[in-house]
């Protein structure tokens, strides 16, 4: 990742350097003339030393640029070419082998790498969509449905090439994520402070975070107190109070004040790194699930050779005549001819991929649909996600003889001049409510430790429950978020929480009609919170206090016990999670990290369109196994008429071409989205 590069250097040794070797090794050049060692750190492996293999990864990139480059400038000509031919064949006479000429070449151009595969599959005995394809274009152009050939060859590249754009995209983009931790540190020393690469910064040292900057390193604070933004790392939209001795991890993002922390871990150990790491490992792990045709093919093809070939064998050793049972055994394999079958299926994918897009879903490749389409567990992020991801006050408290109104009134005016969220909250809950505040002096705040304020002599604070006496402590209720204390006598508490998005409720009850058995929610926030907001939206199983990694843990166990898993989440956190489930779902509005590590994007940013994606993808299925279903039975059928001599080859014809224009326009009714 280019964020981490260091400097290049140079050392003319004429072996090193190669990116491909594991993290932190080293070692000798025996027969080199510079006589060094070479390190190469994980993060760093593009220092060069000019010795000619540097380069070798940059190549192979430009290489590979070069190859997708022709493959689309091939896709685009034999598009262009197979449409000509196609306008010619309707309009015009053309001379049958100059359009056979037209579409071998648009055949050929896009689609020869594809017939070589097939034909390497053939010979291996592993049949596979390139050898179905490959039989399907040889037997077109057997028929003279030339234009056919070409459209299923195109077709099909067209998938593959648009399958491996949304792959390469989404893996490129998970570099972006290292942005979240920042490449530099400002290390103190005795002699003073110096900005430093983080990867330089070894444990135990203490660096300076200055007020609103990312913190490049896990730690604990050492000195100072701020307010710490937690989201990256843990999702939650209520700041943490960081004092000496809290815990803080690289990406968080510091609050209003200097703080000095003593760093725990590498930068390669780092939290964010970690996060990387995940959803790289989360990728691969989610494997290259065999798409549909794939599977289709692996069954369908040996079958209907094996057919052709026993009618054509069998009866001849029994007496049978060898041409006639030769013809019969032709009408066999072209009316199994998989045309139909080959060119709707992607199609229909296309098309409903289409289709939802119309409805703001956007779902990135077939494999997806096909696990929305039979997934019986839904996971969500909590915050952002089922909620609006914006804390607001939701109950103001009173211990004493001071009313709610006052008690609100008197914290909003504490407030007036804190830019902690909570206080945001307090204030905007007070204008709300048309609470007029008051004129306060000796406005005081210490990060960590709330403000204070004097109204009318009295001596105000507004903090957390580290400022109550362990008296105090035991009259309060565990969802109180900040407490008001009036010369140092508690009297009121105020609560803040996220709200529950509006239609969450809904879209969790649907999805259970849908037959979701399991309905999960995966959050960083603590349990109690968790539990009720788990009891408003209808969640089924929850699993509190989770940091990035614990959440991959517990996806790794859902997908154990589901048919399919679909995770739902909109934060950088979240990226590993939705990486790693069957299908990832990410919120439109949520961060670019989760949006492209995700295979689904509600674009939105809701959930209302959650249900609809579910419905959208069994519609889709539906039609994919109605067309094959169809396409079989027809083909059967035909079949069983040839073996008796009854069926001509123009049926045979008719069974193929005939039911390649029923199936596509059938498939093509996923274009316009059902209500």
């Amino acid at each position: 990742m280019d964020k981490f590069k260091a400097p290049e250097v140079h050392c003319t040794c004429g072996h090193c350097h190669d990116e491909k070797e594991e993290k932190h090794h080293h070692h000798h050049h025996d027969d080199c003339c510079c006589e060094h060692e070479h390190h190469h750190d994980g993060l760093h492996a593009d220092i060069h030393c000019g010795c000619g293999h540097c380069h070798d990864d940059e190549d192979e990139h430009e290489e590979k640029e070069e190859s997708k480059g022709l493959e689309l400038g091939l896709l685009i000509g034999s598009a262009v070419l197979t449409l000509v031919a196609f306008i010619l064949h309707l309009t015009i006479d053309i001379n049958p082998i100059a359009l056979g000429i037209m579409c071998g070449i648009a055949t050929l151009a896009c689609g020869y790498e594809t017939f070589i595969e097939g034909i390497k599959s053939l010979f291996k005995l592993k049949l596979d969509e390139t050898t179905l394809l490959a039989i399907a274009v040889v037997a077109a152009f057997c028929l003279g449905e030339f234009t056919e050939a070409a459209f299923v060859t195109l077709l099909f590249q067209l998938g593959e090439f648009l399958e491996d754009f949304a792959v390469k995209k989404s893996q490129k983009s998970i570099e972006s994520l290292a942005e979240i931790r920042p490449d530099t540190a400002i290390l103190v020393t005795p002699e003073g402070e110096k900005e430093v690469p983080a990867e330089k910064v070894p444990v135990g040292s203490t660096i300076l975070v200055k007020p609103y900057e990312r913190i490049p390193l896990d730690g604990v604070i050492c000195e100072g107190s701020s307010a710490i933004d937690t989201s990256t790392i843990t999702g939650e939209s209520i700041p943490l109070d960081g004092v000496v001795g809290t815990d803080v991890m690289s990406s968080m993002q510091n609050g209003e004040s200097v703080i000095k922390i003593t760093t725990t871990k590498t930068a390669d150990n780092s939290a964010a790194s970690r996060i990387l790491k995940m959803v790289q490992d989360s990728q691969q792990n989610k494997g290259d699930s065999e798409k549909f045709i794939t599977r289709f093919a692996r069954v369908y093809t040996p079958i209907v050779v094996v057919i052709a070939i026993l009618v054509a064998v069998i009866p001849t050793i029994f007496g049978g005549t060898f041409s006639v049972w030769l013809y019969r055994a032709l009408v066999c394999l072209v009316a199994s001819c998989p045309c139909a079958i080959v060119i709707s299926v992607p199609l229909a994918f296309f098309a409903g991929i289409g289709g939802a897009s119309k409805r703001g879903i956007m779902i990135k490749g077939g494999k997806y649909i096909e696990s929305v389409a039979k997934a019986d567990c839904f996971v969500f992020d909590k915050t952002g996600t089922l909620t609006n991801g914006k804390i607001k006050v939701t109950k103001v408290t009173s211990y004493g003889e001071i009313s709610e109104n006052d008690i609100l009134k008197f914290s909003a005016t504490a407030e007036e001049y804190s830019a902690h969220p909570i206080a945001q909250a307090i204030k905007q809950k007070a204008k709300l409510e048309n609470v007029e505040t008051l004129k306060a002096d000796d406005y005081q705040e210490k990060a960590g430790n709330g403000v204070t304020a004097i109204i009318d002599g009295k001596n105000y604070t507004v903090g957390h429950i580290g400022l109550l006496s362990e008296e105090d402590k035991k009259k309060v209720t565990d969802d109180t978020s900040v407490f008001l204390l009036i010369d140092g006598k508690l009297v009121g508490g105020i609560t803040v929480n996220d709200t529950i998005r509006t239609e969450t409720p809904k879209v969790l009850k649907s999805l259970k009609e849908l037959g979701a058995k399991d309905l999960v929610m995966l959050t960083g926030d603590n349990k109690k919170k968790a539990e009720s907001v788990a009891k408003l939206t209808g969640i089924t199983k929850l699993f509190s206090n989770l940091l990035p990694n614990e959440k991959v843990k517990h996806m790794e166990e859902l997908k154990k016990s589901h048919k399919a898993t679909v995770f739902v989440g909109d934060g950088i956190n979240d990226a590993p999670v939705i990486a790693l489930a069957d299908c990832g779902v990410a919120m439109g509005l949520g961060s670019d990290a989760a949006i492209e590590a995700s295979d689904a994007v509600l674009s939105d940013g809701t959930l209302k369109s959650l249900p609809t994606m579910v419905k959208t993808s069994r519609r889709i299925m539906n039609t994919i196994r109605a067309v094959i279903t169809f396409a079989l039975v027809v083909k059967a059928l035909v079949i069983v008429l040839a073996i008796f001599g009854i069926a001509p080859m123009w049926l045979g014809v008719l069974s193929d071409t005939g039911l390649s224009m029923i199936c596509i326009l059938y498939a093509m009714r996923l274009l316009k989205p059902k209500d």
